[in-house]
């Protein structure tokens, strides 16, 4: 379609939380603390796996480049939504929105595909255990991890370019980020073409992942029923237990937020389920692997351990 003579526009908006003006306050309190936590949830979690030799294993780090990458997702999205609730409502640039957009598509979708491989890897332990060390080889893990990353540019330069090409008319975008909906309906023109794109991307990177993942389950199920010991088949559930919880509700999340029907939606209800997969999904992580995890709480109880050990014998020593 020809673009025709449109206002150019140089900056967005966003609404943000507006009609929530009275509990801004409130709001405000609320993510900075669900923020810090997630932070620190994701920062222990890193350090934890990097000090404790025995978490060096394909397991924790695919866990760890997850923490890492949450980290980064929420950093992308949520100062900017904290400063607009303390007041500081400032406009963005065409460029900066594009940018925002861009990291947050690219980290999205790297966590999707790292949910999948670590989804391969209880697979690969728990139904091929013989070759376990073989075929979770660290150049096949450096590989899974790459592979996720590269999918994630790749589909984010496709689509913040096919919004970026639109002329855009107005500039308050209902919402409080630079998400990829809020965005195209700014536009002068008919975005179908635009909208199609997105489902099919939306279908690529979130349904065909979540297959694969409930596919690896359906074997992994099937083989810890084959195992004869009722404590074998324990702890064989107990391994995928805090994989399978935060699958369920990132997935869960993702496909509420991006296979909604157009005619259900609201800007509350959009901001309510955007808010589940930036703010609150994010915490899940650190929370399940540290609740949910024997090993991860092991670790940091030797971590604990070892510091007040030092912290002994530093007392001692200065006696």
């Amino acid at each position: 379609m020809k673009r025709g003579n449109y206002t150019a526009v140089s900056e967005f908006v966003f609404l943000g939380f507006s009609s929530f003006h009275e509990h801004r306050l409130t709001l405000f309190v609320v993510f900075l603390t669900l923020y810090l936590f997630t932070l620190a949830g994701n920062v222990l979690i890193m350090s934890i796996i990097s000090l404790d030799r025995h978490l060096h294993t394909p397991m924790y780090f695919f866990l760890s480049t997850l923490s890492a990458s949450e980290t980064l997702y929420t950093l992308v999205i949520v100062p900017r939504m904290l400063a607009s609730l303390a007041g500081l409502r400032r406009p963005i640039s065409l460029a900066g929105c594009a940018t925002q957009m861009f990291f947050f598509i690219t980290l999205a979708i790297n966590n999707c595909f790292l949910l999948t491989a670590m989804g391969y890897d209880r697979y690969v332990a728990i139904c091929n255990p013989l070759r376990y060390t073989v075929i979770m080889s660290k150049r096949v893990c450096a590989q899974l991890v790459c592979g996720a990353c590269s999918i994630g540019l790749a589909v984010a330069m496709t689509q913040v370019s096919a919004v970026f090409r639109l002329p855009f008319c107005a500039t308050l975008v209902a919402h409080f980020f630079c998400d990829i909906r809020p965005v195209m309906k700014l536009s002068c023109i008919d975005i179908t073409v635009n909208e199609i794109l997105t489902l099919i991307i939306s279908v690529l990177v979130i349904l065909i992942p979540m297959v694969l993942v409930f596919m690896s389950y359906v074997l992994i199920i099937s083989t810890i029923l084959r195992i004869a010991s009722a404590e074998g088949r324990r702890k064989a559930f107990a391994t995928c237990a805090s994989h399978l919880t935060v699958v369920i509700i990132h997935y869960g999340c993702a496909s509420i937020a991006y296979f909604k029907p157009k005619s259900e939606n609201t800007r509350d209800e959009d901001q309510l389920i955007s808010v589940t997969y930036t703010v609150i999904t994010p915490l899940l992580n650190p929370v399940v692997y540290t609740l949910r995890n024997k090993e991860v709480k092991d670790a940091l109880r030797r971590a604990i351990g070892n510091k007040t050990s030092c912290l002994g014998c530093l007392a001692i020593w200065h006696t």
